[in-house]
């Protein structure tokens, strides 16, 4: 692997501290669009021999995750008046703190795994787990649906990252099927958030459970 790639993949990482330790929303938002610029760089700098192929995927990914995804959420965070993420069910230090945890055992796991060998020694592996860990924090311990929405974005970027490892093996329409794929997802989860923010003027998931049927 290119030692460029392994710079886009510390930056991935430090992006990754950034959001945890993040109460706005607005730079929530600005993290995941910068997390998609990142992955569509990775996407061609894995690859050994630029192609139609490869650049259609850096494209979409960069499209999705850097434009249509952050443009739905920031509209959903003006519309629903809102700005910053209050009282996460776990602490921004501890958020922090965990995060450098799975990290640091993703890494330590990833030199156990039998990679092949253009992968072996890179932060490719490492770097997607540490990413999916960051995810499922995000999507677990905040209280608003926009940071709910991207942690799972984060948490897909880390499967993304992973898929690159296959990059040779995996055929062309099954990378582009992964961004379909999110693409639905995130979909129906706008839709989702449209309808909290009518209903109760406000994006805290934890108001769902007045619902009444």
């Amino acid at each position: 692997m290119m030692p460029s790639a392994d710079l886009v993949l510390v930056l991935v990482l430090l992006s990754n501290f950034f959001l945890l330790g993040s109460s706005r929303l607005r730079a929530i938002v600005n993290g995941t669009a910068l997390q998609g610029v990142l992955l569509g760089a990775l996407t061609l700098l894995v690859h050994h021999e630029l192609s139609l192929e490869p650049i259609l995927v850096a494209v979409g990914a960069t499209a999705i995750k850097a434009v249509v995804i952050p443009g739905m959420l920031t509209r959903a965070m003006r519309e629903a008046d809102i700005r910053r993420e209050v009282e996460p069910f776990i602490g921004y230090v501890a958020s922090l703190l965990l995060g450098a945890a799975g990290t640091g055992l993703a890494m330590v796991y990833a030199r156990t795994l039998p990679l092949a060998p253009q992968h072996a020694g890179s932060l490719l592996v490492s770097t997607s787990l540490g990413t999916v860990v960051t995810g499922f924090l995000l999507l677990t311990t905040r209280r608003k649906a926009i940071t709910q929405v991207a942690g799972y974005l984060v948490l897909e970027n880390g499967v993304f990252i992973m898929g690159l490892t296959l990059i040779e093996a995996v055929p062309f329409f099954v990378e582009v099927g992964v961004l379909l794929d999110l693409l639905v997802a995130i979909f129906v989860m706008g839709i989702m958030l449209l309808q909290i923010s009518r209903e109760f003027a406000s994006l805290d998931t934890t108001r769902l459970s007045s619902l009444k049927e």
